[in-house]
């Protein structure tokens, strides 16, 4: 089995792996990698897949794009994981400074067309970069079906807008099953992450949407 098989038949292995465990779809999907990447926002709920992925692949690359807009309590947790797990980090940030931008647009409303400038600055290319020298082929992230509207429309596996291959082990989980994940696992959690580029939790940051 190749990656090029599982992407031109995402329905069969969607259906296959439905009912198979987060732990069995990260197995499943490092027997097909060879250059895993994880990503995090350190957010809420972040600890189970940072725990889920780091227990079978200590080294697996795990990015993370700060905005430069977390919260202190986000950092603080940040901090925390990475030292917990011995994450082997790659940090992305914007090409301007937070003060930069504060003093030029501050955090225009979504409704401000400035916030398609300011979303492409702290969000979108940073992550673009990390894909460009990266170069992944396999890109673990916690979307959930429960979360957005277009998230719903996604599955445990799908395509990226160039071409890597996506898997989301928590998908189909609920939130209140993920408390219980992180509280059997004895895993903090960040409920104060605060995202710029969405301003409502319904909303996507653009990041899944456009990459």
């Amino acid at each position: 089995m190749t990656l090029a098989h599982v992407q031109n038949n995402l329905n069969l292995w969607n259906s296959f792996l439905r009912e198979a465990t987060p732990e069995e779809i990260i197995t499943w999907a490092l027997d097909l990698a060879k250059r895993p990447m994880l990503s995090t926002s350190f957010g809420n709920h972040s600890a189970s897949l940072v725990h889920a992925c780091a227990h079978q692949k200590p080294d697996i690359l795990t990015v993370w794009c700060d905005t430069g807009y977390n919260t202190p309590q986000t950092y603080r947790f940040a901090r925390q994981l990475i030292q917990k797990y011995q994450l082997n980090m790659a940090i992305y940030t914007p090409k301007q400074t937070t003060a930069y931008r504060d003093a030029i647009m501050g955090i225009p409303s979504i409704e401000d067309p400035a916030h398609e400038v300011f979303t492409e600055q702290v969000k979108l290319e940073p992550f673009r970069r990390a894909l460009a020298e990266i170069q992944p082929d396999v890109w673990f992230t916690n979307i959930r079906e429960s979360q957005t509207q277009f998230r719903a429309g996604q599955d445990i596996l799908s395509i990226s807008k160039e071409g890597i291959l996506k898997v989301s082990p928590f998908y189909y989980w609920s939130d209140s099953k993920l408390a219980t994940y992180l509280t059997v696992h004895e895993l903090p959690n960040e409920s104060r992450y605060f995202d710029p580029t969405k301003a409502l939790d319904s909303r996507e940051c653009g990041l899944h949407l456009k990459l």
